[in-house]
């Protein structure tokens, strides 16, 4: 048997187990020593909590499933084992879609394609606010949304001095995007963090395959298109929507840079070893960010 460690992943480990009859599988491991973000305070009314372990994996394997929408097939699960909690799931080896958008465009249609029906499916499963549940409270989203934007500003504010020289102006902006948004009381099924590098391609079947999963929660899917066009960017029309609320999505814009700023300067407090890489995405969001203050 041989075992392969995966590049990618922040709060888990990825392994390729080779088996000696020749097949593989992927391990998803998570224990501490596999999460590199620092600790962080914890607002139990906010959606955006650390997302991970097995369990979580397990629901949104399930809330996936429920909807036909492809994630790994799960082989085993393990709780509480020597190396902390581990999923075995199928080793789907046609890269990722992002790999594939870039090495036959062409082909790569064919799979946006589809991916765009999955989200359409995704989007369209939807389920009431259960206060039992955190991620699905009766509190409006956009207020949560809103609160985590101003903490997102007033950490990256603390470290960009470009943004830091605009911080009330953003606050402002943030305030009146949020003021235009109307109460919601249905959400629909959303992966969290949808992007090329987070779909595995079938090789046999040209078919999406989800990753990174442990995210998926029931929440307005405005938030999904806010990352879904950044991260797709000419693709995104395998994506669009005419029905979107277009005052949410303003406010989910917004919050959704500042996230992509203050995220990887907070993982970049620890160890976190591809550092080029996420103070690339920093620079990309402080320019996004900035250029917000140019429209309503």
């Amino acid at each position: 048997m041989s075992v392969e460690r995966l590049r990618g992943g922040t709060k888990k480990g990825v392994y390729r187990l080779g088996l000696a009859d020749g097949t593989s599988g992927i391990a998803y491991v998570w224990h501490p020593d596999e999460d590199f973000w620092p600790d962080a305070p914890v607002d139990p009314d906010s959606p955006f909590q650390h997302t991970t372990g097995l369990e979580l994996f397990r629901q949104a394997h399930d809330r996936l499933s429920a909807v036909g929408v492809r994630a790994p097939r799960v082989l085993l699960r393990e709780a509480g084992g020597p190396l902390g909690d581990v999923a075995v799931v199928e080793d789907v080896r046609g890269g990722t879609l992002e790999e594939l958008t870039a090495r036959d465009p062409q082909r790569a249609e064919g799979v946006l394609a589809k991916l765009g029906t999955a989200v359409r499916d995704m989007h369209a499963h939807t389920a009431d606010p259960k206060p039992h549940e955190p991620l699905e409270k009766l509190e409006r989203l956009e207020d949560v949304v809103l609160r985590q934007a101003l903490t997102n500003l007033t950490a990256s504010a603390d470290r960009v001095d470009r943004l830091d020289a605009v911080r009330d102006r953003l606050a402002d902006r943030l305030r009146t995007r949020h003021a235009d948004v109307a109460p919601r009381s249905r959400f629909g099924l959303v992966h969290g963090e949808l992007g090329p590098d987070h779909v595995l391609v079938d090789a046999e079947r040209d078919e999406p395959v989800l990753i990174d999963i442990e995210g998926a929660v029931f929440f307005d899917v405005e938030w999904e298109h806010a990352f879904l066009e950044l991260r797709f960017g000419p693709h995104y029309r395998h994506f669009a929507n005419p029905d979107l609320d277009p005052a949410r999505l303003r406010l989910y814009r917004l919050a959704t840079y500042l996230s992509l700023v203050a995220g990887p300067l907070r993982l970049l407090d620890g160890d976190f070893p591809h550092r080029a890489g996420m103070l690339d995405i920093v620079e990309q969001n402080v320019g996004r960010t900035l250029a917000q203050l140019g429209s309503r």
